[in-house]
């Protein structure tokens, strides 16, 4: 079984655990063991489930700006929290190959192995959400149609994607990839270089 065999059926529970109230207050069960990558896989994709409807939210033409604020922060959390897993994630696989010797002319990546399993996370539900819209009885036919095809690119990208990043975790563990990973140095977030934060009186 292949790394993306194991996790995509992981992100579509974690997708059907929460559309089992579909609210995004409903606190998290995770069925995984901590300290395992099922569970980390698990909560990720939970992360993007629940970001993914506070997204929603926000954009209601009227909703109220104090509400809007405290959604805005709200998401601006769970971004930290997103990278921070990623993060977590790609430590699993450092740890994994750190005693693979890189081949003569290994290469990098232009990505992490989890940043690129952080958009077959989000493109899970992308493809369940799309479903959704195919086969929305209370919608047109036009629109059925329309989300069908926009559904077939996304099941296609699925596919490559899954295959890239199979391919990627096979180069790294030949040593044909070298696996190098650079720690968020996101600025806005630290009160010690975003001047807004240390510009406060």
């Amino acid at each position: 079984m292949t790394f993306t065999e194991k996790a995509w059926p992981i992100f579509e529970k974690a997708i059907r655990d929460y559309h089992v109230t579909d609210d995004v207050d409903t606190p998290i069960h995770n069925p995984y063991s901590d300290g395992t990558i099922e569970h980390d896989l698990y909560l990720k994709n939970w992360i993007d489930t629940v970001q993914w409807h506070l997204e929603d939210i926000i954009r209601d033409p009227e909703i109220n700006p104090v509400d809007a604020l405290a959604l805005k922060r709200r998401i601006d959390r769970s971004n930290q929290d997103r990278t921070d897993l990623v993060e977590t994630i790609d430590s699993y696989f450092y740890t994994l190959y750190h005693s693979v010797e890189p081949q003569f002319q290994a290469t990098i990546n232009t990505e992490s192995p989890a940043w690129a399993i952080d958009r077959l996370s989000i493109l899970a539900l992308k493809i369940y959400h799309m479903t959704e819209q195919a086969r929305r009885s209370d919608a047109s036919d036009e629109h059925r149609a329309a989300c069908q095809k926009k559904l077939d690119v996304l099941l296609e990208q699925q596919q490559d994607l899954s295959t890239a990043i199979d391919q990627l975790l096979e180069d790294i563990r030949t040593g044909r990839k070298w696996m190098k990973v650079y720690k968020q140095m996101k600025m806005y977030n630290d009160p010690a270089t975003n001047p807004v934060l240390y510009g406060k009186k």
